[in-house]
């Protein structure tokens, strides 16, 4: 493994906090992540706006909302 920069590390931060790169390329991350301060409270940032994205995406919405949302799909559905 070879430390992949800072450059490397924030472009790639998106793909790494979802899995997405190669497990040689996520490995060169980490390295980079576990010695650099600056990079890894920018992981932590991802990591946190990552978890409270999740979290709201399980939310249930209230109902009102549904059926208003539902209403307006129903009409331009059949304007079309």
């Amino acid at each position: 493994m070879t430390d992949c920069g800072c450059d490397k590390a924030k472009k790639d931060l998106e793909e790494y906090l979802h899995h997405e790169l190669r497990k040689e390329d996520a490995a060169d991350i980490r390295e980079h992540m576990e010695n650099c301060p600056d990079c890894k409270a920018e992981l932590r940032v991802g990591e946190v706006l990552t978890e409270v994205v999740q979290r709201a995406c399980k939310e249930t919405a209230p109902e009102d909302l549904r059926v208003q949302v539902l209403s307006t799909l129903r009409t331009m559905q059949s304007a079309h």
